[in-house]
């Protein structure tokens, strides 16, 4: 989701979103990635890129193109038609490690002595450090400075030993710690890999004679592609012309999937691992109504990522729910304003109060976290110049507390708010009349018994 106000950091940020495409019926798949890539671009909006190959040509002629920039600005009508090939993977990024340059920018393609591949990856691999001195003592030079270049090349040096790109992937994916999902594609062959815990999402789709990787089912949705099931944790899936074969590359009786992926990170049509992510949302404002009831006369939620919190709270509460902003969706990125007034300015067009809705009234606002705090506070200001009484902030997550390191901008402890100040403190920060944040144990009411990776709330990281 799109930062609305000065800080571009006040709400975490996913890393990446992948997508592939095997699809034996066309030559062209460029635009199906396009249209996939287009669906996940909540997941990131700093670059967009997209490696394909023709599996019916000449072994190695992989095209790719990426930039900086959204996915409808990277790739034009002009682009997509130079892109030629029956298989490609694409990728959304918002970097969590690595600087947001171009070098940085995926799929990363690489030319080496036993052919081509190209990566895609969302996540973030903790012990990449070890990996990259590895590869630099045995010669390798890196342009940019992701963890994901560094498992390309671990991948290609590791495939001079394998008789099969996929045993190389096994290899090196087996070494790895953290969150990942991963789409490899070599000329003849689609290969996705999550890690063993489950941390990110990965899920396989089919229409006619296509297959589809996806970091999410909403991206299936928009090619038209029908949901097979979700890549297990640890799972390797290998599509190539004989079809889909799969096996377990690590399997681990832990699993840990990603609380945030249902809070704020992914689409609210989407369902990752059986679980909709809209009655997750739904459920967890439920239990906000349920634990932290205040009087009121409006329940409204920000836009977009706390609307549907809001709605389940409004339901249990038994409060009108209402729509109190109205976001302009053609303005620019505020995030990208090169001064503070600039940026001021941008915001006041894109986020309005409907003055109607507030005037007189006392507000339930709902929102999924809180990170620094700045755009809750502004939100309230905006409120409150437009007469509402008072401002009840309901939080559908708990108080930050600890980085994530998993492949989520989760900041350091010094700028966690919640991490500095009590509940008290930050409600009079904000300028809000109460606060209260999501209870750990009533996360049971989103995903039922899904085992949980909750490390940025308790501190307790799965690895």
């Amino acid at each position: 989701m799109e930062p609305f106000f000065e800080n571009a950091a006040d709400k975490p940020h996913e890393k990446c979103g992948v997508f592939g495409i095997w699809n034996r019926g066309t030559e062209h798949s460029a635009y199906m990635i396009y249209l996939g890539l287009l669906a996940l671009q909540h997941r990131g909006q700093e670059s967009a890129g997209m490696a394909v190959c023709n599996t019916k040509g000449p072994i190695g002629n992989m095209a790719s193109h990426k930039g900086m920039g959204l996915v409808s600005e990277v790739f034009t009508g002009d682009v997509l038609e130079k892109l030629h090939g029956n298989i490609g993977i694409g990728h959304v990024r918002y970097s969590t490690s690595g600087a947001s340059v171009e070098e940085n920018a995926q799929p990363i393609t690489l030319s080496y002595a036993k052919g081509t591949l190209a990566l895609a990856h969302n996540g973030n691999i903790s012990n990449v450090e070890e990996l990259r001195q590895e590869l630099i003592a045995k010669g390798a030079v890196f342009g940019g400075t992701t963890d994901s270049e560094v498992v390309a090349y671990a991948i290609a040096v590791e495939r001079m030993k394998h008789k099969s790109i996929e045993d190389a992937i096994c290899s090196i994916t087996g070494r790895l710690k953290g969150g990942f999902a991963l789409l490899v594609m070599s000329p003849q062959k689609l290969i996705g890999v999550r890690d063993p815990l489950g941390l990110k999402p990965l899920c396989i789709g089919k229409k006619d004679d296509a297959y589809v990787l996806a970091s999410e089912s909403a991206a299936l949705s928009a090619v038209d592609a029908e949901f097979v099931r979700d890549v297990l944790p640890g799972e390797m899936v290998l599509i190539t012309n004989e079809g889909i074969t799969s096996r377990m590359v690590e399997e681990k009786e832990k699993k840990a999937h990603c609380i945030f992926e249902y809070i704020y990170f992914a689409r609210v049509d989407s369902k990752l691992d059986g679980i909709s992510v809209y009655d997750a949302r739904i459920g967890g404002g439920r239990a906000l109504a349920r634990r932290y009831p205040v009087e009121a006369d409006v329940v409204t939620g920000v836009p977009d990522s706390g609307l549907v919190a809001a709605v389940g709270y409004a339901r249990e509460a038994g409060i009108p729910f209402e729509l109190a902003f109205h976001k302009n969706s053609y303005v620019g990125r505020t995030f990208i304003k090169p001064t503070q007034e600039e940026r001021v300015r941008s915001v006041k067009a894109k986020l309005n109060v409907m003055e109607s809705v507030v005037r007189g009234k006392r507000i339930v606002l709902v929102d999924d976290s809180i990170v620094r705090g700045t755009t809750i506070k502004n939100l309230i200001r905006m409120l409150r110049s437009c007469g509402a009484l008072e401002v009840h902030v309901r939080i559908s997550s708990p108080p930050f507390l600890y980085p994530c390191y998993y492949g989520t901008d989760v900041p350091d402890n010094s700028q966690l708010l919640a991490n500095r100040l009590s509940a008290e403190d930050i409600c009079r920060q904000i300028g809000a009349d109460s606060l209260a944040y999501m209870a750990p144990e009533d996360f049971s009411c989103m995903t039922g018994d899904l085992p949980l990776c909750k490390a940025c709330f308790d501190g307790n990281y799965p690895v």
